[in-house]
Protein backbone atom coordinates (compact mmCIF):
# COMPACT_ATOMS: atom_id res chain seq x y z
CA UNK A 1 0.00 0.00 0.00
CA UNK A 2 1.24 3.60 -0.99
CA UNK A 3 0.38 6.60 -0.05
CA UNK A 4 1.13 10.11 -1.48
CA UNK A 5 2.39 13.69 0.01
CA UNK A 6 4.09 16.75 -1.12
CA UNK A 7 7.00 18.37 1.32
CA UNK A 8 5.30 21.27 3.03
CA UNK A 9 7.70 23.98 0.92
CA UNK A 10 6.41 22.14 -2.36
CA UNK A 11 9.68 21.31 -3.09
CA UNK A 12 9.42 18.10 -4.06
CA UNK A 13 6.35 14.84 -4.18
CA UNK A 14 7.04 12.09 -1.92
CA UNK A 15 5.25 8.97 -1.60
CA UNK A 16 4.69 6.39 1.34
CA UNK A 17 5.49 2.62 1.64
CA UNK A 18 3.31 1.11 4.07
CA UNK A 19 3.43 -2.77 5.36
CA UNK A 20 0.39 -4.26 4.21
CA UNK A 21 -0.54 -6.20 7.30
CA UNK A 22 -0.37 -3.09 9.25
CA UNK A 23 -0.47 0.28 7.26
CA UNK A 24 2.90 1.28 9.30
CA UNK A 25 4.74 3.89 6.85
CA UNK A 26 7.82 1.47 6.55
CA UNK A 27 10.17 4.02 3.90
CA UNK A 28 9.14 7.51 2.15
CA UNK A 29 10.48 7.94 -1.28
CA UNK A 30 10.58 11.09 -3.62
CA UNK A 31 8.10 10.88 -6.75
CA UNK A 32 11.00 11.29 -9.52
CA UNK A 33 9.90 13.73 -12.47
CA UNK A 34 10.20 13.22 -15.98
CA UNK A 35 13.60 15.97 -15.84
CA UNK A 36 14.71 13.31 -12.69
CA UNK A 37 14.69 10.55 -15.43
CA UNK A 38 16.60 12.08 -18.11
CA UNK A 39 19.37 13.38 -15.55
CA UNK A 40 19.66 9.63 -14.32
CA UNK A 41 19.74 8.36 -18.21
CA UNK A 42 22.75 11.02 -18.20
CA UNK A 43 24.74 9.74 -15.79
CA UNK A 44 23.63 6.20 -17.09
CA UNK A 45 25.22 6.81 -20.37
CA UNK A 46 28.78 8.08 -18.78
CA UNK A 47 28.76 5.10 -16.68
CA UNK A 48 27.70 2.59 -19.47
CA UNK A 49 30.52 3.55 -21.34
CA UNK A 50 33.20 2.86 -18.57
CA UNK A 51 31.24 -0.09 -17.31
CA UNK A 52 31.37 -1.65 -20.78
CA UNK A 53 35.49 -0.95 -21.52
CA UNK A 54 35.87 -3.19 -18.11
CA UNK A 55 35.33 -5.93 -20.44
CA UNK A 56 33.43 -9.15 -19.15
CA UNK A 57 36.30 -10.55 -16.58
CA UNK A 58 35.97 -7.50 -14.58
CA UNK A 59 32.46 -6.82 -14.93
CA UNK A 60 32.34 -10.67 -13.64
CA UNK A 61 34.49 -10.14 -10.52
CA UNK A 62 32.39 -6.65 -9.35
CA UNK A 63 29.02 -8.97 -9.84
CA UNK A 64 30.71 -11.59 -8.03
CA UNK A 65 31.39 -8.98 -4.76
CA UNK A 66 27.84 -7.65 -5.27
CA UNK A 67 26.35 -11.63 -5.13
CA UNK A 68 28.67 -11.76 -1.65
CA UNK A 69 26.92 -8.78 -0.40
CA UNK A 70 23.40 -9.75 -1.20
CA UNK A 71 24.19 -13.21 0.23
CA UNK A 72 25.28 -12.21 3.61
CA UNK A 73 23.40 -9.68 4.21
CA UNK A 74 20.06 -11.96 3.34
CA UNK A 75 18.14 -11.61 6.42
CA UNK A 76 18.28 -7.69 6.03
CA UNK A 77 16.85 -8.20 2.46
CA UNK A 78 14.26 -10.53 3.56
CA UNK A 79 12.72 -8.64 6.58
CA UNK A 80 12.34 -5.51 3.54
CA UNK A 81 10.54 -7.72 1.28
CA UNK A 82 8.68 -9.07 4.37
CA UNK A 83 7.89 -5.30 5.32
CA UNK A 84 6.70 -4.25 1.99
CA UNK A 85 4.81 -6.91 0.52
CA UNK A 86 3.73 -8.62 3.82
CA UNK A 87 5.11 -12.23 2.62
CA UNK A 88 6.69 -14.28 5.16
CA UNK A 89 10.38 -14.54 5.57
CA UNK A 90 10.74 -17.92 4.64
CA UNK A 91 9.32 -17.46 0.75
CA UNK A 92 11.64 -13.93 0.80
CA UNK A 93 14.52 -16.03 1.80
CA UNK A 94 13.25 -18.73 -1.56
CA UNK A 95 12.92 -15.96 -3.54
CA UNK A 96 16.35 -13.94 -2.88
CA UNK A 97 18.13 -17.21 -3.28
CA UNK A 98 17.11 -17.67 -6.59
CA UNK A 99 17.78 -14.42 -7.62
CA UNK A 100 21.46 -15.47 -6.21
CA UNK A 101 21.81 -18.41 -8.11
CA UNK A 102 20.71 -16.20 -11.27
CA UNK A 103 23.03 -14.19 -10.58
CA UNK A 104 25.97 -16.10 -10.04
CA UNK A 105 25.44 -17.50 -13.22
CA UNK A 106 24.70 -14.45 -15.71
CA UNK A 107 28.25 -13.33 -14.18
CA UNK A 108 29.83 -16.78 -15.15
CA UNK A 109 28.31 -17.40 -18.23
CA UNK A 110 27.85 -13.95 -19.88
CA UNK A 111 31.57 -13.86 -22.36
CA UNK A 112 30.91 -17.44 -23.16
CA UNK A 113 27.36 -16.78 -24.51
CA UNK A 114 28.46 -13.05 -25.40
CA UNK A 115 31.94 -13.33 -27.14
CA UNK A 116 33.44 -13.93 -30.32
CA UNK A 117 32.06 -16.96 -32.24
CA UNK A 118 33.25 -18.38 -35.67
CA UNK A 119 30.72 -19.13 -38.18
CA UNK A 120 31.23 -20.82 -41.47
CA UNK A 121 31.52 -18.97 -44.28
CA UNK A 122 30.52 -21.00 -47.11
CA UNK A 123 31.86 -21.68 -50.51
CA UNK A 124 31.49 -18.66 -51.94
CA UNK A 125 33.23 -16.62 -49.70
CA UNK A 126 35.70 -18.79 -48.41
CA UNK A 127 38.18 -16.70 -48.24
CA UNK A 128 36.44 -15.08 -45.33
CA UNK A 129 36.82 -15.09 -41.62
CA UNK A 130 33.06 -15.07 -40.29
CA UNK A 131 32.74 -14.24 -36.87
CA UNK A 132 29.64 -12.69 -34.41
CA UNK A 133 29.91 -11.04 -31.15
CA UNK A 134 27.38 -9.65 -28.70
CA UNK A 135 28.03 -5.51 -27.97
CA UNK A 136 25.83 -4.23 -24.85
CA UNK A 137 23.17 -1.67 -25.90
CA UNK A 138 24.24 0.85 -24.07
CA UNK A 139 21.36 1.66 -21.64
CA UNK A 140 18.48 -0.63 -20.41
CA UNK A 141 15.12 0.63 -18.35
CA UNK A 142 13.75 -1.95 -15.73
CA UNK A 143 10.61 -1.61 -14.92
CA UNK A 144 9.56 -4.38 -11.81
CA UNK A 145 6.89 -5.58 -10.20
CA UNK A 146 6.00 -5.89 -6.42
CA UNK A 147 4.98 -9.59 -5.82
CA UNK A 148 8.52 -10.88 -6.44
CA UNK A 149 9.98 -7.42 -6.26
CA UNK A 150 14.10 -9.18 -6.13
CA UNK A 151 13.76 -12.02 -8.43
CA UNK A 152 11.91 -10.61 -11.29
CA UNK A 153 13.82 -7.69 -12.07
CA UNK A 154 17.10 -9.19 -11.43
CA UNK A 155 16.40 -11.47 -13.97
CA UNK A 156 16.38 -8.59 -16.47
CA UNK A 157 18.68 -6.21 -14.27
CA UNK A 158 21.90 -8.71 -13.57
CA UNK A 159 21.80 -10.01 -17.27
CA UNK A 160 21.68 -6.80 -18.64
CA UNK A 161 24.43 -5.79 -16.61
CA UNK A 162 26.56 -8.60 -17.26
CA UNK A 163 26.03 -7.94 -20.96
CA UNK A 164 27.99 -4.67 -19.98
CA UNK A 165 24.80 -2.16 -19.98
CA UNK A 166 24.09 0.15 -17.36
CA UNK A 167 20.69 0.06 -15.86
CA UNK A 168 17.83 2.56 -14.59
CA UNK A 169 15.44 0.99 -11.95
CA UNK A 170 12.10 1.73 -11.41
CA UNK A 171 11.05 -0.26 -8.77
CA UNK A 172 6.98 -0.94 -7.80
CA UNK A 173 5.71 2.27 -5.81
CA UNK A 174 4.78 -0.89 -3.68
CA UNK A 175 8.57 -2.14 -2.92
CA UNK A 176 10.50 0.69 -3.52
CA UNK A 177 12.60 0.03 -0.26
CA UNK A 178 13.82 -3.08 -1.81
CA UNK A 179 14.84 -1.77 -5.01
CA UNK A 180 16.81 0.94 -3.22
CA UNK A 181 18.55 -2.08 -1.11
CA UNK A 182 19.78 -3.15 -4.36
CA UNK A 183 21.08 -0.52 -6.20
CA UNK A 184 22.77 0.59 -2.57
CA UNK A 185 24.88 -2.17 -2.62
CA UNK A 186 25.69 -2.84 -5.87
CA UNK A 187 27.32 0.57 -5.40
CA UNK A 188 29.50 -0.85 -2.41
CA UNK A 189 31.04 -3.24 -5.37
CA UNK A 190 31.46 -0.65 -8.03
CA UNK A 191 31.14 2.53 -6.10
CA UNK A 192 32.94 4.39 -9.60
CA UNK A 193 30.11 5.16 -11.45
CA UNK A 194 26.40 4.84 -11.09
CA UNK A 195 25.81 1.63 -13.39
CA UNK A 196 22.67 0.86 -11.29
CA UNK A 197 20.51 3.56 -10.54
CA UNK A 198 17.17 3.88 -8.90
CA UNK A 199 14.12 6.04 -9.78
CA UNK A 200 10.91 5.84 -8.02
CA UNK A 201 7.54 7.14 -8.35
CA UNK A 202 3.91 5.76 -9.87
CA UNK A 203 3.12 4.97 -13.41
CA UNK A 204 4.42 8.39 -14.90
CA UNK A 205 8.00 8.07 -13.92
CA UNK A 206 7.57 4.50 -15.58
CA UNK A 207 6.05 6.59 -18.60
CA UNK A 208 9.23 8.84 -18.35
CA UNK A 209 12.22 6.04 -17.87
CA UNK A 210 10.11 4.57 -21.28
CA UNK A 211 10.29 8.06 -23.12
CA UNK A 212 13.75 8.63 -21.67
CA UNK A 213 15.79 7.31 -24.87
CA UNK A 214 17.03 4.35 -22.94
CA UNK A 215 18.09 1.36 -25.39
CA UNK A 216 16.04 -0.80 -24.14
CA UNK A 217 12.70 -1.08 -21.92
CA UNK A 218 12.63 -4.31 -19.87
CA UNK A 219 9.14 -4.49 -17.54
CA UNK A 220 7.37 -6.71 -15.78
CA UNK A 221 3.55 -6.54 -14.70
CA UNK A 222 -0.13 -6.41 -15.87
CA UNK A 223 -0.84 -7.22 -19.49
CA UNK A 224 -2.73 -3.53 -19.46
CA UNK A 225 0.27 -2.05 -18.76
CA UNK A 226 2.30 -3.87 -20.69
CA UNK A 227 0.83 -2.48 -23.69
CA UNK A 228 0.81 0.92 -22.01
CA UNK A 229 4.68 0.35 -22.42
CA UNK A 230 4.93 -0.83 -25.43
CA UNK A 231 2.86 2.20 -27.04
CA UNK A 232 4.65 4.56 -25.34
CA UNK A 233 8.12 3.13 -25.74
CA UNK A 234 6.92 2.64 -30.02
CA UNK A 235 7.04 6.76 -30.33
CA UNK A 236 11.31 6.36 -29.57
CA UNK A 237 11.33 2.68 -31.66
CA UNK A 238 13.26 1.93 -28.17
CA UNK A 239 12.90 -2.09 -28.55
CA UNK A 240 10.85 -3.94 -25.13
CA UNK A 241 10.61 -7.70 -23.18
CA UNK A 242 7.65 -7.86 -22.03
CA UNK A 243 6.71 -10.26 -18.80
CA UNK A 244 3.11 -9.97 -18.71
CA UNK A 245 0.20 -12.09 -16.99
CA UNK A 246 -0.14 -15.15 -17.11
CA UNK A 247 -3.14 -17.99 -16.23
CA UNK A 248 -1.03 -21.08 -16.07
CA UNK A 249 -2.93 -24.32 -15.98
CA UNK A 250 -1.67 -27.80 -14.57
CA UNK A 251 -2.30 -31.26 -16.18
CA UNK A 252 -2.85 -34.43 -14.09
CA UNK A 253 -2.69 -37.91 -16.06
CA UNK A 254 -4.19 -40.62 -14.89
CA UNK A 255 -0.66 -42.32 -14.02
CA UNK A 256 0.14 -39.15 -12.26
CA UNK A 257 1.71 -39.58 -8.57
CA UNK A 258 -1.59 -37.83 -6.71
CA UNK A 259 -0.15 -37.05 -4.02
CA UNK A 260 2.66 -34.86 -5.13
CA UNK A 261 0.54 -33.35 -7.79
CA UNK A 262 -2.04 -32.35 -5.37
CA UNK A 263 1.03 -30.79 -3.04
CA UNK A 264 2.32 -28.99 -6.03
CA UNK A 265 -1.32 -27.68 -6.87
CA UNK A 266 -1.86 -25.96 -3.30
CA UNK A 267 1.52 -24.51 -2.87
CA UNK A 268 1.68 -23.60 -6.79
CA UNK A 269 -1.67 -21.67 -6.01
CA UNK A 270 -1.48 -20.75 -2.63
CA UNK A 271 2.40 -19.71 -2.25
CA UNK A 272 2.58 -15.90 -1.87
CA UNK A 273 -0.70 -15.64 -1.81
CA UNK A 274 -1.55 -16.71 -5.02
CA UNK A 275 0.85 -13.51 -6.50
CA UNK A 276 2.50 -15.10 -8.72
CA UNK A 277 2.61 -14.58 -12.90
CA UNK A 278 3.49 -18.28 -12.81
CA UNK A 279 1.61 -19.40 -10.03
CA UNK A 280 -0.95 -22.73 -10.83
CA UNK A 281 -4.76 -21.28 -11.40
CA UNK A 282 -6.11 -24.03 -13.53
CA UNK A 283 -5.96 -27.59 -12.99
CA UNK A 284 -7.41 -30.03 -15.65
CA UNK A 285 -7.72 -33.93 -14.29
CA UNK A 286 -7.81 -37.28 -16.00
CA UNK A 287 -11.38 -38.48 -14.91
CA UNK A 288 -10.08 -41.87 -13.89
CA UNK A 289 -8.36 -40.28 -10.76
CA UNK A 290 -10.41 -36.84 -10.83
CA UNK A 291 -12.06 -37.46 -7.45
CA UNK A 292 -8.87 -39.07 -5.59
CA UNK A 293 -7.24 -35.58 -6.67
CA UNK A 294 -9.48 -33.29 -5.77
CA UNK A 295 -10.33 -35.15 -2.21
CA UNK A 296 -6.57 -34.46 -1.84
CA UNK A 297 -6.14 -30.78 -2.66
CA UNK A 298 -9.05 -30.07 -0.04
CA UNK A 299 -7.34 -32.14 2.74
CA UNK A 300 -4.01 -30.14 1.61
CA UNK A 301 -5.68 -27.05 1.47
CA UNK A 302 -7.66 -26.98 4.45
CA UNK A 303 -4.04 -27.36 6.12
CA UNK A 304 -2.87 -24.34 4.65
CA UNK A 305 -3.50 -20.68 6.44
CA UNK A 306 -3.16 -17.41 5.17
CA UNK A 307 -2.46 -14.15 7.64
CA UNK A 308 0.39 -11.95 9.29
CA UNK A 309 0.80 -13.73 12.22
CA UNK A 310 4.06 -16.12 12.17
CA UNK A 311 2.46 -19.83 11.98
CA UNK A 312 0.64 -18.32 8.54
CA UNK A 313 1.87 -20.50 5.27
CA UNK A 314 1.33 -16.93 3.06
CA UNK A 315 0.78 -13.27 3.79
CA UNK A 316 -1.61 -10.81 2.83
CA UNK A 317 -2.21 -9.20 -0.34
CA UNK A 318 0.27 -6.97 -1.09
CA UNK A 319 -2.31 -4.64 -3.58
CA UNK A 320 -5.31 -4.37 -1.67
CA UNK A 321 -7.24 -3.72 -4.71
CA UNK A 322 -6.54 -7.32 -5.75
CA UNK A 323 -9.28 -8.30 -2.80
CA UNK A 324 -11.99 -7.08 -5.41
CA UNK A 325 -10.60 -8.88 -8.31
CA UNK A 326 -10.40 -12.06 -6.29
CA UNK A 327 -13.94 -11.50 -4.80
CA UNK A 328 -14.98 -10.89 -8.44
CA UNK A 329 -13.83 -14.14 -9.84
CA UNK A 330 -14.91 -16.42 -7.02
CA UNK A 331 -19.07 -15.07 -6.98
CA UNK A 332 -18.97 -15.27 -10.99
CA UNK A 333 -17.91 -18.66 -10.87
CA UNK A 334 -20.30 -19.35 -8.17
CA UNK A 335 -23.14 -17.71 -9.62
CA UNK A 336 -22.33 -19.81 -12.96
CA UNK A 337 -22.71 -23.22 -11.04
CA UNK A 338 -19.22 -23.84 -9.76
CA UNK A 339 -19.09 -25.11 -6.25
CA UNK A 340 -16.26 -24.08 -3.82
CA UNK A 341 -15.44 -27.27 -2.09
CA UNK A 342 -12.78 -25.20 -0.22
CA UNK A 343 -13.22 -21.52 1.29
CA UNK A 344 -15.64 -19.35 -0.97
CA UNK A 345 -16.80 -16.03 -0.81
CA UNK A 346 -16.13 -15.26 2.74
CA UNK A 347 -12.50 -16.60 1.82
CA UNK A 348 -11.75 -13.10 1.31
CA UNK A 349 -11.38 -11.35 4.13
CA UNK A 350 -10.11 -7.58 5.16
CA UNK A 351 -6.47 -8.02 4.06
CA UNK A 352 -6.10 -12.25 2.87
CA UNK A 353 -7.78 -14.37 1.44
CA UNK A 354 -7.66 -17.88 2.64
CA UNK A 355 -7.04 -20.82 -0.02
CA UNK A 356 -10.02 -21.73 -2.56
CA UNK A 357 -10.86 -24.83 -4.42
CA UNK A 358 -13.38 -24.23 -6.86
CA UNK A 359 -14.93 -27.29 -8.95
CA UNK A 360 -17.57 -27.35 -11.73
CA UNK A 361 -16.61 -23.52 -13.05
CA UNK A 362 -17.49 -22.74 -16.60
CA UNK A 363 -14.65 -22.61 -19.08
CA UNK A 364 -15.67 -19.11 -20.41
CA UNK A 365 -15.70 -18.01 -16.78
CA UNK A 366 -13.58 -15.26 -15.44
CA UNK A 367 -12.39 -17.19 -12.80
CA UNK A 368 -10.41 -19.71 -15.59
CA UNK A 369 -9.96 -16.99 -18.22
CA UNK A 370 -8.51 -14.05 -16.51
CA UNK A 371 -5.63 -13.62 -13.94
CA UNK A 372 -7.04 -13.79 -10.71
CA UNK A 373 -3.68 -13.08 -8.38
CA UNK A 374 -4.75 -14.79 -5.01
CA UNK A 375 -4.94 -17.68 -3.33
CA UNK A 376 -7.08 -19.53 -5.84
CA UNK A 377 -7.47 -22.25 -8.05
CA UNK A 378 -9.77 -23.82 -10.44
CA UNK A 379 -10.14 -28.14 -11.08
CA UNK A 380 -12.14 -29.21 -14.04
CA UNK A 381 -12.21 -33.48 -15.12
CA UNK A 382 -11.05 -34.35 -18.71
CA UNK A 383 -11.61 -37.42 -20.05
CA UNK A 384 -8.45 -37.29 -21.38
CA UNK A 385 -5.06 -35.57 -21.14
CA UNK A 386 -6.11 -34.29 -25.46
CA UNK A 387 -8.78 -32.59 -24.19
CA UNK A 388 -6.47 -31.36 -21.28
CA UNK A 389 -4.42 -29.72 -23.60
CA UNK A 390 -6.78 -28.40 -25.65
CA UNK A 391 -8.36 -26.66 -22.42
CA UNK A 392 -5.27 -25.46 -21.32
CA UNK A 393 -4.22 -23.77 -24.43
CA UNK A 394 -7.33 -22.19 -24.98
CA UNK A 395 -6.25 -18.76 -23.55
CA UNK A 396 -5.23 -15.47 -24.39
CA UNK A 397 -2.12 -16.21 -21.81
CA UNK A 398 0.69 -18.13 -22.64
CA UNK A 399 3.43 -18.37 -19.70
CA UNK A 400 4.35 -21.04 -17.73
CA UNK A 401 2.69 -24.60 -17.18
CA UNK A 402 2.74 -27.81 -15.28
CA UNK A 403 2.54 -31.37 -16.21
CA UNK A 404 2.23 -34.14 -14.10
CA UNK A 405 2.54 -37.45 -15.29
CA UNK A 406 4.65 -40.27 -15.62
CA UNK A 407 4.10 -41.86 -19.67
CA UNK A 408 3.42 -38.77 -21.54
CA UNK A 409 4.76 -35.95 -19.64
CA UNK A 410 7.70 -34.93 -22.20
CA UNK A 411 4.83 -34.83 -25.27
CA UNK A 412 2.18 -33.59 -22.99
CA UNK A 413 5.09 -30.52 -22.19
CA UNK A 414 5.51 -29.95 -25.75
CA UNK A 415 2.07 -29.12 -26.62
CA UNK A 416 1.35 -26.21 -23.79
CA UNK A 417 1.43 -23.22 -25.69
CA UNK A 418 3.37 -21.97 -22.98
CA UNK A 419 6.89 -20.28 -22.92
CA UNK A 420 7.78 -22.83 -20.07
CA UNK A 421 6.50 -26.10 -18.47
CA UNK A 422 7.72 -27.46 -15.50
CA UNK A 423 7.01 -31.82 -15.20
CA UNK A 424 6.46 -33.56 -11.91
CA UNK A 425 7.56 -30.72 -9.56
CA UNK A 426 5.90 -26.78 -9.37
CA UNK A 427 7.70 -23.83 -11.35
CA UNK A 428 10.77 -26.02 -11.14
CA UNK A 429 11.78 -23.86 -14.47
CA UNK A 430 12.07 -20.30 -12.56
CA UNK A 431 15.22 -22.02 -10.51
CA UNK A 432 17.01 -23.10 -13.58
CA UNK A 433 19.73 -20.37 -14.07
CA UNK A 434 19.93 -21.76 -17.62
CA UNK A 435 16.81 -21.93 -18.97
CA UNK A 436 15.27 -18.75 -20.47
CA UNK A 437 12.02 -17.35 -19.12
CA UNK A 438 9.07 -15.08 -20.76
CA UNK A 439 5.87 -15.66 -22.51
CA UNK A 440 3.54 -16.05 -25.68
CA UNK A 441 0.36 -14.38 -25.88
CA UNK A 442 -1.04 -11.49 -23.56
CA UNK A 443 1.93 -12.77 -21.21
CA UNK A 444 4.21 -10.82 -23.74
CA UNK A 445 7.63 -11.60 -25.29
CA UNK A 446 11.45 -11.60 -25.25
CA UNK A 447 13.23 -13.55 -23.05
CA UNK A 448 15.23 -13.15 -19.86
CA UNK A 449 17.92 -15.81 -17.80
CA UNK A 450 19.93 -18.15 -19.81
CA UNK A 451 21.69 -17.51 -22.68
CA UNK A 452 18.41 -16.22 -24.69
CA UNK A 453 18.59 -13.65 -21.75
CA UNK A 454 22.22 -12.20 -22.34
CA UNK A 455 21.65 -11.64 -25.93
CA UNK A 456 18.29 -9.88 -25.07
CA UNK A 457 20.56 -7.44 -23.59
CA UNK A 458 22.87 -7.33 -26.43
CA UNK A 459 23.10 -6.60 -30.13
CA UNK A 460 24.92 -8.82 -32.54
CA UNK A 461 27.74 -7.74 -34.93
CA UNK A 462 28.61 -9.56 -37.42
CA UNK A 463 32.36 -9.47 -38.92
CA UNK A 464 33.67 -10.70 -42.25
CA UNK A 465 37.28 -9.98 -42.72
CA UNK A 466 39.17 -11.13 -46.00
CA UNK A 467 42.21 -13.59 -45.38
CA UNK A 468 43.38 -13.51 -48.74
CA UNK A 469 41.62 -12.29 -52.02
CA UNK A 470 39.76 -14.45 -54.77
CA UNK A 471 41.43 -14.71 -58.08
CA UNK A 472 38.08 -13.48 -59.26
CA UNK A 473 36.61 -10.20 -58.02
CA UNK A 474 33.07 -10.78 -57.68
CA UNK A 475 32.27 -6.98 -55.78
CA UNK A 476 33.96 -4.53 -58.11
CA UNK A 477 32.15 -3.23 -61.41
CA UNK A 478 35.36 -4.52 -62.80
CA UNK A 479 33.83 -7.88 -62.94
CA UNK A 480 33.66 -9.41 -66.61
CA UNK A 481 31.20 -11.18 -68.46
CA UNK A 482 33.71 -14.18 -68.03
CA UNK A 483 33.51 -14.07 -64.41
CA UNK A 484 29.79 -14.06 -64.64
CA UNK A 485 29.84 -17.30 -66.65
CA UNK A 486 31.87 -19.13 -63.78
CA UNK A 487 30.24 -17.50 -60.91
CA UNK A 488 26.76 -19.12 -63.27
CA UNK A 489 28.39 -22.77 -63.54
CA UNK A 490 30.11 -22.15 -59.77
CA UNK A 491 26.39 -22.24 -58.06
CA UNK A 492 25.23 -24.71 -60.22
CA UNK A 493 27.65 -27.04 -59.39
CA UNK A 494 26.88 -26.44 -55.71
CA UNK A 495 23.12 -26.34 -55.54
CA UNK A 496 21.51 -27.20 -59.05
CA UNK A 497 21.43 -30.76 -58.50
CA UNK A 498 20.09 -31.14 -54.87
Amino acid sequence: MTTMQRQRDGSEETFDSRDPATDDVVGTYPVHTTEDVAESVERARRAADWWSALGYQQRAERLRLWKGIVTRRLDQLCEIVHAETGKPHSDAQLEITLAIEHLAWAAKNAKKILGAHRRPAGNLMANQAASVEHHPLGVVGVIGPWNYPVYTPLGSITYALAAGNAVVFKPSEFTPGVGKWLVDTFAEAVPEYPVLQLVTGYGDTGAALTRSGVDKIAFTGSTETGKKIMATAAENLTPVVIEAGGKDAMLVDADADLEAAADATVWGACSNAGQTCIGVERVYVHERVYDDFVSRVVDKSNGVRGGSDSDAEYGPMTMRSQLDVIRGHISDALARGGRAVVGGRDAVQEREVQPTVLVDVPEDSAAVQEETFGPTVTIARVPDMDEGVRRANNSRYGLGSTVFAKRRGMELARRLRTGQTAINAPLSFAGIASLPFGGVGDSGFGRIHGPEGLREFSRPKAIARQRFPMPVALTSFARSEKTDTLLAKFITILHGNR
